[in-house]
């Protein structure tokens, strides 16, 4: 076995034993295929106010330029999916499943930690850094390198064994790994469940979305009132949303999570759509220290309850 063939089987040993579903290697390299449709996204304006997208274009095609000297990019799979969804009736307001416990960025990033760690006890020093939705760098893009699936038509990275409910994570390292072979192939066929069940019209064509009209960007990323096109449109979802991966197919292959801070506390799991409109800045600093739901604040999550009241007033 060569030493690059010892790096690789080292790297996926560790992903498994911190609870990674899945480690895939790619070598650190530019993504040449992605400049062009990076730059077509963004003189479309389909970043919305999400400004930073526009940053760092050089470092977001290149990880080498993240890293100093970086040979391999590690991208990890890590299931979120619950045992069970909170209540999504008709006229329940609705959260995204990945906000459902522990802010992500905070468990995964201690585990990415630990790796690197676990990596210098094992070979000696190297050179590293660790991102989990935190820096410029096309995570599916080098998830689908690394051979841990395709882009969707909802341009979210879908693995045939678990759907797409996981957050992604990397490693962009100076170590020398064997590199994974890319999947190449596209499993979505001509299913369009995806396109059809958008209530904004957000995916513009296959693998393509305009982020302005997402559901997503609406009630997290846009720091401004919410346009009154979108009313009666918004599927009463009061943080993020999880229409696009709740029709696609390849999620029926979701299986629960084993992570203990992904669970929902019990007083959310209790939470009314009347509790929701009701919220008082206490509750939520209480109900919501520590999770993702902070990243809009409880003037944000406000501002989201009152546009879906305007849509569906509380009888």
């Amino acid at each position: 076995m060569t030493t690059p063939e010892r790096h690789a089987q080292l790297l996926k040993a560790t992903a498994k034993r911190l609870g990674f579903n899945f480690c895939g290697i790619a070598k650190a390299d530019f993504l040449a295929e992605e400049a062009p449709k990076l730059e077509e996204w963004l003189r479309r304006d389909y970043q919305g106010r999400m400004g930073y997208l526009s940053n760092h274009f050089d470092k977001r095609l290149d990880p080498r330029k993240l890293v100093d000297g970086a040979k391999t990019v590690v991208s990890l799979l890590y299931n979120y999916y619950p045992e069970k969804s909170l209540p999504q009736g008709s006229e329940d307001l609705k959260l995204a499943k990945y906000a459902y416990g522990k802010d992500y960025h905070d468990v995964i990033q201690e585990k990415l930690r630990e790796f690197l760690s676990c990596l210098k006890d094992e070979i000696g020093e190297i050179h590293g850094r660790s991102f989990v939705d935190s820096a410029p760098i096309l995570e599916r893009q080098w998830a689908q390198r690394a051979g841990l699936g395709w882009i969707g038509k909802n341009s979210l990275l879908l693995n045939r064994s678990m759907g797409s409910f996981f957050f992604l994570a990397e490693l962009v390292i100076d170590l020398e790994a064997t590199p994974d072979l890319p999947t190449t192939k596209d499993y979505c066929g001509t299913c369009t469940a995806c396109i059809d069940a958008c209530p904004t019209d957000a995916i513009v064509e296959p693998g393509v979305v305009d982020g302005s009209r997402c559901i997503s960007y609406l009630t997290i990323e846009l720091k401004e009132a919410i346009p009154a096109t979108f009313s009666g449109q918004m599927d009463n979802w009061v943080f993020g949303c999880d229409i696009c991966q709740d029709v696609c197919p390849w999620n029926r292959f979701s299986t629960p999570h084993r992570e203990p801070g992904f669970s929902p506390s019990s007083e959310l799991e209790s939470f009314t759509s009347q509790d929701w409109r009701e919220l008082t800045e206490e509750t939520f600093k209480r109900v919501f220290t520590g999770s993702a739901v902070n990243r809009t604040k409880y003037k944000g999550i406000k501002r989201n309850v009152d546009f879906l009241s305007i849509e569906r007033p509380l009888d």
